[in-house]
Protein backbone atom coordinates (compact mmCIF):
# COMPACT_ATOMS: atom_id res chain seq x y z
CA UNK A 1 0.00 0.00 0.00
CA UNK A 2 1.38 3.38 -0.80
CA UNK A 3 0.72 6.64 1.22
CA UNK A 4 0.74 9.95 0.42
CA UNK A 5 2.43 12.07 2.98
CA UNK A 6 0.68 15.01 4.08
CA UNK A 7 1.56 18.29 2.89
CA UNK A 8 3.36 20.47 5.01
CA UNK A 9 1.24 22.91 6.84
CA UNK A 10 0.51 26.43 5.23
CA UNK A 11 3.09 29.52 6.40
CA UNK A 12 0.26 32.01 8.16
CA UNK A 13 -0.59 35.17 7.10
CA UNK A 14 1.40 37.78 9.00
CA UNK A 15 -0.77 40.67 10.01
CA UNK A 16 1.15 43.76 11.04
CA UNK A 17 -0.80 45.87 13.84
CA UNK A 18 -3.35 45.23 16.41
CA UNK A 19 -5.41 48.36 15.48
CA UNK A 20 -9.46 47.96 14.54
CA UNK A 21 -7.60 47.27 10.95
CA UNK A 22 -5.68 44.69 11.47
CA UNK A 23 -8.36 42.70 13.84
CA UNK A 24 -11.03 43.07 11.14
CA UNK A 25 -9.02 41.51 8.62
CA UNK A 26 -7.66 38.30 11.03
CA UNK A 27 -11.31 38.16 12.39
CA UNK A 28 -11.98 37.60 8.25
CA UNK A 29 -9.45 35.38 7.45
CA UNK A 30 -10.27 33.06 10.21
CA UNK A 31 -13.88 32.87 9.32
CA UNK A 32 -13.05 31.40 6.35
CA UNK A 33 -10.19 29.17 7.69
CA UNK A 34 -7.15 30.47 7.18
CA UNK A 35 -4.66 31.31 9.67
CA UNK A 36 -3.63 34.76 10.61
CA UNK A 37 -1.11 35.94 12.89
CA UNK A 38 -1.42 40.09 14.43
CA UNK A 39 1.62 40.83 15.33
CA UNK A 40 1.36 43.83 17.67
CA UNK A 41 4.55 45.79 18.84
CA UNK A 42 2.28 47.01 22.03
CA UNK A 43 1.94 45.26 24.95
CA UNK A 44 -2.20 45.53 24.09
CA UNK A 45 -4.41 45.48 21.28
CA UNK A 46 -5.63 48.90 20.31
CA UNK A 47 -2.77 50.80 21.08
CA UNK A 48 -3.25 54.00 19.24
CA UNK A 49 -6.43 54.31 20.74
CA UNK A 50 -5.43 54.40 24.16
CA UNK A 51 -3.35 56.58 24.04
CA UNK A 52 -6.08 59.29 22.48
CA UNK A 53 -7.22 61.93 24.52
CA UNK A 54 -9.58 61.73 27.25
CA UNK A 55 -12.57 63.50 25.48
CA UNK A 56 -12.34 61.57 22.21
CA UNK A 57 -15.78 59.44 20.42
CA UNK A 58 -15.84 58.12 17.20
CA UNK A 59 -16.96 60.99 14.53
CA UNK A 60 -19.31 58.09 13.20
CA UNK A 61 -21.82 56.31 14.70
CA UNK A 62 -22.00 53.01 16.59
CA UNK A 63 -24.45 51.40 14.07
CA UNK A 64 -21.73 52.21 11.33
CA UNK A 65 -18.93 51.89 13.01
CA UNK A 66 -18.80 48.27 13.86
CA UNK A 67 -15.89 45.17 12.44
CA UNK A 68 -17.22 42.43 10.72
CA UNK A 69 -18.64 39.74 13.27
CA UNK A 70 -19.34 41.85 16.61
CA UNK A 71 -22.02 44.69 16.62
CA UNK A 72 -20.98 47.46 19.07
CA UNK A 73 -22.81 47.43 21.82
CA UNK A 74 -26.26 49.96 22.27
CA UNK A 75 -25.21 51.08 25.64
CA UNK A 76 -22.40 52.31 23.80
CA UNK A 77 -24.50 54.79 22.79
CA UNK A 78 -24.38 56.75 19.12
CA UNK A 79 -20.79 58.53 19.31
CA UNK A 80 -18.74 55.95 20.79
CA UNK A 81 -16.08 56.94 23.68
CA UNK A 82 -12.66 56.41 23.28
CA UNK A 83 -12.82 53.72 26.44
CA UNK A 84 -15.61 52.22 25.22
CA UNK A 85 -13.96 51.49 22.39
CA UNK A 86 -10.69 50.19 23.53
CA UNK A 87 -13.01 47.91 25.36
CA UNK A 88 -14.84 46.73 22.22
CA UNK A 89 -11.38 45.57 20.67
CA UNK A 90 -10.42 43.70 23.39
CA UNK A 91 -13.44 42.13 23.46
CA UNK A 92 -13.12 41.47 19.56
CA UNK A 93 -10.22 39.58 20.08
CA UNK A 94 -11.23 37.85 22.20
CA UNK A 95 -14.46 36.39 20.91
CA UNK A 96 -12.76 35.78 17.34
CA UNK A 97 -10.40 34.11 19.38
CA UNK A 98 -7.73 36.06 17.43
CA UNK A 99 -3.88 35.34 17.45
CA UNK A 100 -2.50 38.45 18.80
CA UNK A 101 1.57 38.29 19.69
CA UNK A 102 1.97 41.65 21.89
CA UNK A 103 5.41 42.92 22.07
CA UNK A 104 6.93 41.99 18.11
CA UNK A 105 7.60 44.88 16.31
CA UNK A 106 8.31 44.31 12.28
CA UNK A 107 11.14 46.10 11.22
CA UNK A 108 11.22 44.77 7.86
CA UNK A 109 9.29 42.66 5.16
CA UNK A 110 11.24 40.95 2.09
CA UNK A 111 9.90 38.55 -0.57
CA UNK A 112 11.28 34.79 -0.41
CA UNK A 113 10.50 33.20 -3.10
CA UNK A 114 6.20 32.96 -3.29
CA UNK A 115 6.42 33.52 0.37
CA UNK A 116 7.21 36.95 2.99
CA UNK A 117 10.16 37.14 5.15
CA UNK A 118 9.71 39.37 8.16
CA UNK A 119 12.74 40.82 10.36
CA UNK A 120 11.04 41.02 13.77
CA UNK A 121 11.85 41.96 17.41
CA UNK A 122 14.78 39.61 19.30
CA UNK A 123 16.27 38.64 15.49
CA UNK A 124 13.01 36.87 14.54
CA UNK A 125 12.33 35.55 11.33
CA UNK A 126 8.91 34.95 10.22
CA UNK A 127 7.31 33.43 7.01
CA UNK A 128 4.14 34.29 5.57
CA UNK A 129 2.42 33.35 2.87
CA UNK A 130 0.75 37.19 2.75
CA UNK A 131 1.55 40.10 4.70
CA UNK A 132 -1.35 42.21 5.59
CA UNK A 133 0.14 45.97 6.70
CA UNK A 134 -2.08 47.49 9.10
CA UNK A 135 -0.18 50.20 11.03
CA UNK A 136 -2.58 52.83 10.87
CA UNK A 137 -2.84 56.12 9.05
CA UNK A 138 -1.92 57.85 12.20
CA UNK A 139 1.55 55.94 13.09
CA UNK A 140 4.19 58.56 14.19
CA UNK A 141 3.69 61.94 15.66
CA UNK A 142 4.94 64.90 12.96
CA UNK A 143 6.21 68.36 13.84
CA UNK A 144 6.99 70.69 11.39
CA UNK A 145 11.00 71.84 11.06
CA UNK A 146 10.22 75.51 12.69
CA UNK A 147 13.01 77.45 13.28
CA UNK A 148 13.89 77.67 16.47
CA UNK A 149 11.98 75.06 17.64
CA UNK A 150 14.21 73.33 19.73
CA UNK A 151 14.82 76.46 21.99
CA UNK A 152 11.61 76.06 22.87
CA UNK A 153 11.60 73.44 25.27
CA UNK A 154 9.30 71.46 26.96
CA UNK A 155 6.71 74.03 26.87
CA UNK A 156 6.01 72.66 23.28
CA UNK A 157 4.05 69.07 22.70
CA UNK A 158 2.48 67.10 20.25
CA UNK A 159 -0.80 66.25 20.43
CA UNK A 160 -0.23 62.85 21.00
CA UNK A 161 0.45 63.33 24.40
CA UNK A 162 -2.36 65.26 25.58
CA UNK A 163 -4.93 63.56 27.67
CA UNK A 164 -7.37 66.45 29.12
CA UNK A 165 -7.24 69.93 30.27
CA UNK A 166 -7.17 69.70 33.66
CA UNK A 167 -2.81 70.11 33.64
CA UNK A 168 -3.17 73.65 31.54
CA UNK A 169 -5.74 75.25 33.80
CA UNK A 170 -5.18 79.13 34.22
CA UNK A 171 -2.73 78.92 31.25
CA UNK A 172 -2.67 80.62 28.17
CA UNK A 173 -2.36 77.99 25.35
CA UNK A 174 -1.75 77.94 21.88
CA UNK A 175 -2.91 74.65 19.39
CA UNK A 176 -1.70 74.91 16.29
CA UNK A 177 -3.92 73.09 13.22
CA UNK A 178 -7.26 72.51 13.13
CA UNK A 179 -8.12 69.12 11.92
CA UNK A 180 -10.29 67.07 13.64
CA UNK A 181 -7.92 66.93 16.50
CA UNK A 182 -6.80 70.33 16.82
CA UNK A 183 -9.73 71.58 16.65
CA UNK A 184 -11.53 69.07 19.68
CA UNK A 185 -8.49 69.82 22.11
CA UNK A 186 -8.98 73.90 21.88
CA UNK A 187 -13.08 73.25 22.70
CA UNK A 188 -11.90 70.94 25.37
CA UNK A 189 -8.97 73.75 27.10
CA UNK A 190 -11.86 76.29 25.99
CA UNK A 191 -14.24 74.28 28.52
CA UNK A 192 -11.99 72.53 30.82
CA UNK A 193 -10.35 76.02 32.43
CA UNK A 194 -7.50 77.69 30.35
CA UNK A 195 -7.32 81.22 30.69
CA UNK A 196 -6.83 81.54 27.00
CA UNK A 197 -6.72 79.28 24.16
CA UNK A 198 -5.74 80.69 20.65
CA UNK A 199 -5.52 78.33 17.46
CA UNK A 200 -3.15 78.66 15.08
CA UNK A 201 -4.93 77.90 11.36
CA UNK A 202 -2.91 78.11 8.23
CA UNK A 203 -5.27 76.66 6.07
CA UNK A 204 -9.61 77.39 6.82
CA UNK A 205 -10.90 73.35 6.53
CA UNK A 206 -14.57 72.70 6.11
CA UNK A 207 -16.71 72.53 9.49
CA UNK A 208 -19.76 70.48 9.50
CA UNK A 209 -21.92 69.55 11.86
CA UNK A 210 -21.70 66.14 13.42
CA UNK A 211 -26.15 65.51 12.81
CA UNK A 212 -27.95 67.83 11.00
CA UNK A 213 -31.64 67.61 12.09
CA UNK A 214 -30.51 64.50 13.04
CA UNK A 215 -28.78 63.16 10.20
CA UNK A 216 -25.23 62.55 10.99
CA UNK A 217 -22.41 63.65 8.24
CA UNK A 218 -21.28 60.46 7.94
CA UNK A 219 -24.25 59.66 5.62
CA UNK A 220 -23.89 62.17 4.12
CA UNK A 221 -20.27 61.26 3.19
CA UNK A 222 -21.18 57.16 2.00
CA UNK A 223 -23.91 58.83 -0.01
CA UNK A 224 -21.39 60.81 -1.90
CA UNK A 225 -17.90 59.39 -1.69
CA UNK A 226 -18.56 58.10 -5.40
CA UNK A 227 -20.12 61.45 -6.75
CA UNK A 228 -18.13 63.69 -9.36
CA UNK A 229 -15.64 65.77 -7.43
CA UNK A 230 -17.20 69.14 -8.56
CA UNK A 231 -20.56 68.18 -7.95
CA UNK A 232 -19.64 67.09 -4.02
CA UNK A 233 -18.25 70.73 -4.03
CA UNK A 234 -20.84 71.90 -5.13
CA UNK A 235 -23.45 70.24 -2.35
CA UNK A 236 -21.17 71.19 0.21
CA UNK A 237 -21.18 74.90 -0.46
CA UNK A 238 -25.13 74.95 -0.36
CA UNK A 239 -24.82 72.78 3.01
CA UNK A 240 -22.19 74.69 4.90
CA UNK A 241 -24.58 77.80 4.13
CA UNK A 242 -27.70 76.12 5.70
CA UNK A 243 -25.84 73.82 8.48
CA UNK A 244 -22.90 76.10 9.39
CA UNK A 245 -22.28 79.65 10.75
CA UNK A 246 -20.09 81.99 8.53
CA UNK A 247 -16.84 82.92 11.10
CA UNK A 248 -15.51 85.18 8.84
CA UNK A 249 -16.02 87.61 11.32
CA UNK A 250 -13.89 85.61 14.16
CA UNK A 251 -11.10 84.72 11.38
CA UNK A 252 -12.62 81.54 9.44
CA UNK A 253 -13.82 82.63 6.57
CA UNK A 254 -15.42 79.68 4.14
CA UNK A 255 -12.69 77.67 2.48
CA UNK A 256 -11.95 78.36 -1.03
CA UNK A 257 -11.49 74.97 -2.16
CA UNK A 258 -14.41 72.71 -2.12
CA UNK A 259 -14.90 69.80 0.50
CA UNK A 260 -14.21 67.11 -1.98
CA UNK A 261 -11.77 68.67 -3.86
CA UNK A 262 -9.85 69.40 0.05
CA UNK A 263 -10.49 65.72 0.72
CA UNK A 264 -8.26 64.18 -2.47
CA UNK A 265 -5.77 66.72 -1.24
CA UNK A 266 -5.84 64.27 2.46
CA UNK A 267 -8.01 66.83 3.92
CA UNK A 268 -10.96 65.46 5.51
CA UNK A 269 -13.70 68.25 6.91
CA UNK A 270 -13.51 68.97 10.75
CA UNK A 271 -16.81 67.57 12.47
CA UNK A 272 -18.27 70.16 14.96
CA UNK A 273 -17.94 69.22 18.65
CA UNK A 274 -17.85 72.63 20.55
CA UNK A 275 -15.39 74.68 18.19
CA UNK A 276 -18.15 76.78 16.51
CA UNK A 277 -19.43 77.38 19.95
CA UNK A 278 -16.64 78.30 21.39
CA UNK A 279 -15.25 80.33 18.70
CA UNK A 280 -18.58 82.89 18.38
CA UNK A 281 -18.31 83.26 22.38
CA UNK A 282 -14.78 84.35 21.99
CA UNK A 283 -13.27 81.65 23.88
CA UNK A 284 -11.31 80.34 21.09
CA UNK A 285 -9.02 83.00 19.18
CA UNK A 286 -8.10 82.15 15.73
CA UNK A 287 -4.50 83.30 15.01
CA UNK A 288 -2.28 83.05 12.19
CA UNK A 289 0.05 80.19 11.38
CA UNK A 290 3.09 79.50 13.05
CA UNK A 291 6.04 80.08 11.23
CA UNK A 292 8.93 79.76 13.93
CA UNK A 293 10.32 80.53 17.51
CA UNK A 294 12.31 83.10 18.71
CA UNK A 295 13.83 84.65 21.74
CA UNK A 296 10.99 82.46 23.92
CA UNK A 297 8.11 83.85 21.42
CA UNK A 298 6.35 82.02 18.86
CA UNK A 299 6.35 84.05 15.66
CA UNK A 300 3.04 83.94 13.53
CA UNK A 301 2.70 84.12 9.53
CA UNK A 302 1.49 87.49 9.82
CA UNK A 303 4.48 88.80 11.62
CA UNK A 304 3.06 89.00 14.71
CA UNK A 305 4.92 87.31 18.07
CA UNK A 306 2.85 85.55 20.93
CA UNK A 307 3.81 84.13 24.05
CA UNK A 308 2.01 81.45 25.62
CA UNK A 309 2.61 79.27 28.49
CA UNK A 310 2.09 76.09 26.87
CA UNK A 311 2.05 75.12 22.84
CA UNK A 312 0.27 71.76 21.68
CA UNK A 313 0.81 70.74 17.87
CA UNK A 314 -1.71 69.61 16.10
CA UNK A 315 -0.19 68.84 13.30
CA UNK A 316 -0.38 65.05 12.23
CA UNK A 317 0.65 62.06 11.73
CA UNK A 318 3.38 60.11 9.29
CA UNK A 319 2.62 56.97 8.41
CA UNK A 320 6.35 55.88 8.47
CA UNK A 321 5.87 52.89 6.53
CA UNK A 322 9.80 53.99 4.66
CA UNK A 323 12.30 51.25 6.70
CA UNK A 324 9.42 48.30 6.85
CA UNK A 325 9.21 48.64 3.06
CA UNK A 326 10.87 51.66 1.54
CA UNK A 327 12.75 49.18 -0.65
CA UNK A 328 9.51 47.16 -2.31
CA UNK A 329 8.64 50.22 -4.26
CA UNK A 330 4.64 50.54 -3.03
CA UNK A 331 4.96 54.41 -1.81
CA UNK A 332 4.10 57.36 -3.38
CA UNK A 333 5.68 60.60 -3.05
CA UNK A 334 3.70 60.88 0.44
CA UNK A 335 4.96 57.79 1.89
CA UNK A 336 1.36 56.15 1.22
CA UNK A 337 0.51 52.59 -0.14
CA UNK A 338 0.16 53.02 -4.08
CA UNK A 339 -2.65 50.42 -3.31
CA UNK A 340 -4.81 49.43 -0.57
CA UNK A 341 -7.92 47.08 0.09
CA UNK A 342 -7.61 43.45 -1.64
CA UNK A 343 -5.50 44.87 -4.45
CA UNK A 344 -1.48 44.03 -4.06
CA UNK A 345 0.67 46.45 -5.77
CA UNK A 346 2.52 45.31 -8.57
CA UNK A 347 5.54 42.86 -9.03
CA UNK A 348 4.70 41.94 -5.39
CA UNK A 349 1.64 39.66 -4.69
CA UNK A 350 0.32 38.65 -1.55
CA UNK A 351 1.20 42.21 -0.06
CA UNK A 352 -1.77 44.28 1.27
CA UNK A 353 -2.85 47.64 2.74
CA UNK A 354 -5.56 48.46 5.23
CA UNK A 355 -6.30 51.80 6.95
CA UNK A 356 -3.78 53.92 4.55
CA UNK A 357 -6.69 56.19 3.40
CA UNK A 358 -8.43 59.05 5.47
CA UNK A 359 -12.58 58.53 4.03
CA UNK A 360 -15.40 60.31 4.63
CA UNK A 361 -17.51 57.89 5.02
CA UNK A 362 -15.73 56.48 8.21
CA UNK A 363 -12.63 55.10 8.99
CA UNK A 364 -14.05 51.98 10.65
CA UNK A 365 -16.63 51.49 7.99
CA UNK A 366 -14.12 51.45 5.40
CA UNK A 367 -11.96 49.00 7.57
CA UNK A 368 -14.33 46.50 7.83
CA UNK A 369 -15.28 46.64 4.61
CA UNK A 370 -11.35 46.57 3.72
CA UNK A 371 -11.03 43.43 5.83
CA UNK A 372 -13.72 41.52 3.94
CA UNK A 373 -12.34 41.74 1.08
CA UNK A 374 -8.56 41.19 1.70
CA UNK A 375 -9.55 38.18 3.18
CA UNK A 376 -11.92 37.18 0.02
CA UNK A 377 -8.68 37.89 -2.13
CA UNK A 378 -6.23 35.94 0.39
CA UNK A 379 -8.43 33.26 0.53
CA UNK A 380 -8.72 32.65 -3.40
CA UNK A 381 -5.50 33.00 -4.37
CA UNK A 382 -4.13 30.55 -2.04
CA UNK A 383 -7.33 28.26 -2.75
CA UNK A 384 -8.02 27.72 0.83
CA UNK A 385 -11.56 26.80 1.82
CA UNK A 386 -13.06 26.02 5.37
CA UNK A 387 -14.20 22.24 5.99
CA UNK A 388 -14.59 21.12 9.69
CA UNK A 389 -12.55 23.92 11.26
CA UNK A 390 -9.26 22.69 8.90
CA UNK A 391 -7.90 24.61 6.02
CA UNK A 392 -7.28 22.68 3.15
CA UNK A 393 -5.87 23.05 0.12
Amino acid sequence: MVTTPPAPPLHPVYVIGGGPGGLAVAAALRARGVRAVVLEKSDAVGASWRAHYDRLRLHTTRRLSALPGLKMPRSFGRWVARADVVRYLETYAEKHELEVVTGVEVHRIERSGADWVLHATGGRLLTGRAVVVATGYNHTPHLPEWPGLHEYGDRLTHARAYRAPGPYEGKDVLVVGVGNTGAEIAADLAGGGAARVRLAVRTVPHIVRRTTLGWPAQRSGILVRRLPVFLVDRMGALLARFAAPDLSAHGLPRPDKGLATRQREGAIPVQDVGLIDAVRAGKVEIVAAVEGFEDGEVVLADGSRIAPDAVIAATGYRRALEPLLGHLDVLDGRGLPVTHGARSPREVAGLYFTGFTNPISGMFRELARDAERIARRIARSHGTARRNGRELV
